[in-house]
């Protein structure tokens, strides 16, 4: 599900679970874990990429459907919990985009503080509303947090997938570069990252990220109840199976 390999000190985090590394309870989980031993390590930073030519496709919506309002119960909260972890580490966290990274998967590379993608390998976006479910309220805030304002209404209402150069403009990625240079590239930025005092680097983050973190808690508050019970609508879990039909083309098996 995880690999991880130590690069002088950089952990390597590789997410290798199932075809399209999509976002489940159980990954959610594994991420967490990783995440919360490494800030207790001495490790100095942190790359997260993907394996294959997929970063992650986003959410497991055929576990979705099949677990049904039970499933959903624990994970909405599960993810919106770990991605605000992702957001809240204290140490240099660079995503090196390997391909495709949709939906949640995008909203977790926009968590980290860099985002570099290789180059022809893939799109990046977030079709949530495409599918037919709102954005709680900790992934609504990440994408507000790295898209520019002239962009963020069309990323967000429209629910496109850019490619490269597109992406890169609306902040959904900050760099990129041929596909052979992917990881030593995210690795370079995390070493010079790295190099900053530990102490004042979380701070800096702190003070940069603090913001969305409140608005963060503000749109939970006020939000929470009616995005909880969109995501368990039967008719949103309709029009998640018209999105898997259209997107995918068949049912698992």
């Amino acid at each position: 599900m995880l690999e991880i390999e130590d690069k002088d000190g950089i952990e390597l985090l590789r997410i290798r679970h199932g075809k399209a590394n999509t976002v489940d309870a159980e990954l959610l989980e594994g991420i967490e874990d990783a995440l919360r031993e490494t800030a207790a390590s001495d490790a100095r930073a942190v790359v997260m990429t993907g394996s294959g030519t997929i970063f992650s496709a986003g959410v497991d919506l055929f576990k979705v459907l099949e677990g049904g309002v039970d499933y959903l119960q624990a994970f909405v909260p599960l993810l919106s919990n770990v991605l605000r972890e992702v957001v809240e580490f204290p140490k240099p966290l660079v995503a090196a985009v390997n391909g495709h990274a949709i939906a949640g998967g995008c909203i977790l590379a926009c968590a980290c503080d860099y985002k570099v993608m290789a180059e022809g390998t893939g799109r990046v976006g977030v079709p949530e509303l495409r599918v037919g479910v709102p954005f709680p309220s900790v992934p609504l805030e990440i994408v507000r947090m790295v898209v520019p304002r002239r962009y963020l209404q069309e990323v967000l209402l429209l629910g496109r997938t850019y490619e490269g150069e597109e992406a890169r403009e609306r902040g959904l990625i900050d760099e990129i570069v041929p596909h052979d240079q992917l990881e030593e590239r995210a690795l370079e930025i995390a070493f010079e990252m790295a190099t900053v005092g530990a102490e004042s680097f979380s701070l800096t983050k702190r003070q940069l990220r603090q913001p969305h973190l409140d608005a963060m808690d503000l749109t939970g508050q006020l939000f929470a109840g009616e995005v909880e019970t969109l995501w368990k609508a039967p008719a949103s879990h309709e029009a998640i199976r018209a999105y898997l039909e259209k997107t995918v083309g068949k049912k698992r098996s």
